[in-house]
């Protein structure tokens, strides 16, 4: 039976195609005692978000989705959830254009680097 904190916790999907850094993402932010929902890729993703009954505090995607890229995903996913927050984690940060009230983060980076902003993001 799940405590009261686990079921308190914020849910983070994070939609990654590559198998292992999703692996690592997952595992660094359930060590953060966050809960995660994992999908590889926008279909798997979409699914997620148009389930009404599942709360997602915050979608973590990858810039470079095969089929729909993570900039059509998050427009997607805000028509399914306006005000959805969304972390978008690129190789190539710096180059990204996203609007205004979504936020990005640069692979690699440290957990601590993922924990600080995901907290500003959420807060």
């Amino acid at each position: 039976m799940p405590t009261a904190t686990a079921t308190t916790q914020p849910t983070i999907l994070v939609v990654e195609d590559d198998d292992i850094v999703r692996m690592l993402i997952v595992d660094v932010l359930e060590e953060l005692e966050y809960q995660v929902l994992e999908a590889d890729g926008c279909e798997q993703a979409l699914d997620f978000l148009e389930d009404a009954s599942q709360s997602i505090a915050l979608m973590m995607t990858d810039v470079g989705l095969p089929i729909m890229d993570g900039r059509a995903l998050a427009i997607e996913a805000r028509r399914k959830r306006p005000g959805l927050p969304i972390l978008f984690a690129s190789g190539y940060a710096e180059s990204i254009d996203v609007p205004g009230d979504m936020a990005v983060i640069g692979k690699p980076f440290s957990v601590d680097q993922l924990r600080d902003k995901i907290k500003r993001i959420l807060s």
